[in-house]
């Protein structure tokens, strides 16, 4: 949901030519499982104006997520997302 948010946005909102979707665990300082989402657009998205990014960071906090977004007048935007790992010993069922 956080990447597909992400590029809703920058399709709407930032005029980007293109953007990198980066997913990785880091365990240092903390193990976590981090979301980056960066494009070439025109910058300026602020979570803090009301808009969907607000509303992504409210669910990523409900998750102990946290969501960062650095994004200059000018460009570039990078959303950066830090997720709890999750349980390691689930066992998916279902059918193929």
């Amino acid at each position: 949901f956080v990447v597909a948010e992400a590029l809703a946005n920058i399709a709407k909102h930032s005029g980007a030519s293109e953007a990198q979707v980066t997913v990785r665990r880091e365990r240092r300082p903390e193990d976590r499982v981090v979301i980056e989402v960066v494009d070439d657009g025109k910058g300026g998205a602020n979570p803090e104006a009301g808009t969907g990014l607000a509303g992504l960071a409210d669910r990523l906090a409900a998750l102990d997520g946290r969501l960062f977004v650095e994004s200059p007048a000018g460009g570039p935007t990078r959303v950066r997302v830090e997720l709890p790992p999750g349980p390691q010993d689930v066992t998916v069922q279902g059918t193929p």
